[in-house]
């Protein structure tokens, strides 16, 4: 069996007040496919940090086997000091590295690598880090939150690649499809310390409650144990003092076992705030258009919205997804066609991007308006301490800035904010960014449960399919088409997910082409599959070579006496590259027969 290539062990690490991590630890072995889950807050992002060496933590042990190559993918990258997002790139290649392979990356994530890092939003920074994670491909890949910014298109490409390179894989995410579709181990950090499942994410929330009920049941003996020896102490104490100590000692003990022990944390408790119902028919939309100069974002959209229809909108960046719900809720006027809205409608809109939020208010004073200590439910007023409790807020965190706010949390009191107002019309723009779990399973409840209609726009293929009746999807050059059910179920109709604006333009003008000439554009090798038939050849050689190293190694009889470390060594190095090197074969072997095809 090869060895590790990271450990962590009994990792403790605290910031001035309770421990974030009390004796968390796990290991990442060659290829492995591991996701770390938790509730926000738990400590993923820290635990991630201890693991690529930027954190050193109170106390533990962090080793990494020599020469492993490790990336590790930040929040919040830095790009400063570099003159362009390929120069940025290219700086995180070493010997031996494809150069070609930055430019790559940086294209298939939409950048073309002649931007100014001091220029770029926060999410094409991300996306930027997120090419310099991958040019190299490491042995360890640590990445937070990878599909964070990235539209649909571009998240199903990110699985595509993930899944075909060799590198080990540590993901935090809060995309189930994403965790399902690449995962084979789960590390559940809960409460500071790290639970191991041998299966991937698909698994994990069974198995979670599973531990969950088990350890309230054993609480419960716990409670019951207690109980009976404070029973005994009242009632059966006799002369025999030395024995009646030692189970006063013993109750102490039950009581202080008790007393540590750490509950999980609450969960979000959604109340909606309700008015009166809007009309049956909700929005009617008929043949309406809009374009800006020479792009045209909508053409001759016909739709339908009634009540309790939850209409999800699905599409690349840049495809008009906003314009689209500006439309459809009365905001934008068409360029033609005919919109008419239903009676009664009461609109509550939450903002994806967190606009609406001042930084320099209060928590407090951004759910009150600044006027007193009562929040307005609906009809009903609350006091602000306790409603800040259903979203998981202390009441410490009352005077609090929101500009301090985590994202997890700024996405918490936008909810918070939303749902207190009366509405029978809920606008969500990806309300999943930045939420753990549990409050997207509440979220996803609360959606199920509300008697109006929702407009939801997302990249989360799982939320989609658990909360949609219907989904309008993208279809390149301003055309979008309504399909009934959800993500999945729109894939399955169509043939295929949602792709990337470019390539739908692409398609288009492919449709358009006369036959001949379609088929023509369509048999070429891309230009990676290019690339790759010319550079496979040299790779096989050299890890034939690195074969030959080990094999030579492994045929001295002396070595495991007299280097049992070395030998392991030599034998994961073999190993590793015997199944690299049959990857690469059969993938030269695939190219080459496509190419051979197209050549005719």
């Amino acid at each position: 069996m090869a060895a590790p290539l990271l450990i962590l062990r009994d990792v403790y690490l605290s910031f001035g007040g309770p421990a974030l991590l009390e004796g968390a630890e796990f290991s990442v072995m060659p290829g492995d496919r591991l996701c770390l889950v938790g509730r926000n807050g738990s400590g993923k992002s820290t635990l991630l940090k201890v693991a690529a060496g930027l954190v050193v933590p109170d106390k533990g042990e962090r080793a990494v086997q020599q020469g492993v190559t490790l990336r590790y993918l930040p929040q919040e990258p830095d790009l400063s000091g570099f003159a362009s997002t390929l120069a940025y790139v290219e700086a995180g290649l070493t010997s031996g590295d494809d150069p070609h392979r930055a430019r790559y990356l940086l294209n298939e994530l939409g950048l073309s690598g002649e931007e100014e890092p001091g220029r770029l939003s926060g999410g094409e920074a991300r996306r930027c880090a997120l090419a310099r994670c991958l040019a190299p491909s490491p042995d360890i890949l640590l990445l937070d939150e990878p599909t964070n910014h990235l539209d649909l298109p571009a998240i199903e490409w990110l699985e595509r690649e993930l899944a075909g390179m060799a590198s080990a894989l540590v993901l935090i995410s809060h995309d189930r499809r994403f965790l399902a579709n690449l995962t084979r181990r789960t590390l559940w950090l809960d409460r500071g310390q790290t639970r191991a499942l041998d299966q991937g994410f698909a698994a994990f929330e069974a198995w979670r409650d599973d531990c969950l009920e088990q350890e309230e049941t054993e609480r419960h003996k716990l409670d019951r144990k207690i109980a009976a020896e404070l029973d005994w102490l009242r009632y059966g104490v006799t002369a025999r003092r030395k024995r009646n100590m030692g189970r006063l000692r013993g109750l102490q003990d039950l009581r202080k076992e008790r007393r540590d022990q750490r509950k999980v944390a609450g969960a979000v408790n959604f109340t909606l705030s309700e008015t009166e119902l809007s009309a049956k028919l909700v929005v009617d939309a008929e043949g309406i258009s809009k374009s800006y100069g020479d792009n045209h974002v909508i053409r001759d959209l016909s739709v339908r919205l009634r009540r309790g229809d939850r209409l999800g909108i699905v599409g690349p960046n840049g495809a008009g997804k906003t314009t689209l719900v500006n439309l459809l809720t009365g905001a934008l006027a068409p360029d033609s066609g005919k919109i008419k809205l239903g009676a009664n409608l009461v609109m509550v809109t939450l903002d994806q991007k967190r606009e609406a939020l001042d930084p320099a208010m209060t928590l407090s004073d951004t759910l009150t308006g600044g006027r007193g200590d009562q929040v307005r439910v609906g009809d009903s007023l609350r006091h602000v301490i306790g409603y800040m409790k259903d979203f998981l807020f202390g009441p410490e965190q009352a005077r609090t800035p929101v500009g301090v706010l985590s994202g997890g949390e700024r996405g918490r009191l936008m909810l918070a904010r939303a749902l207190a107002l009366p509405s029978n019309l809920l606008v969500l723009d990806e309300p999943t960014n930045d939420l753990d779990l549990e409050t997207l399973d509440l979220l996803q409840e609360m959606i199920g449960e509300y008697p109006g209609t929702v407009l939801l726009v997302s990249h989360d293929r799982d939320f989609l399919d658990r909360t949609c009746t219907n989904v309008l999807g993208y279809e390149g050059d301003g055309r979008w088409q309504l399909y009934p059910g959800g993500y999945s179920d729109m894939v399955a109709q169509r043939g295929q997910g949602v792709t990337a604006k470019a390539a739908a333009a692409k398609a288009e003008k492919e449709k358009a082409a006369p036959a001949g000439v379609a088929s023509e554009r369509k048999r070429k090798l891309s230009f990676k599959e290019k690339h790759a038939l010319e550079s496979l050849p040299k790779r096989m050689e050299q890890l034939q070579a690195e074969i030959g190293v080990a094999q030579g190694r492994l045929a001295d009889p002396q070595l495991f006496s007299r280097d049992a470390q070395g030998f392991a060594k030599a034998a994961a190095a073999l190993e590793a590259a015997q199944a690299e090197l049959a990857a690469a074969e059969e993938e030269w072997l695939r190219l080459e027969m496509l190419r051979e095809e197209i050549e005719g």
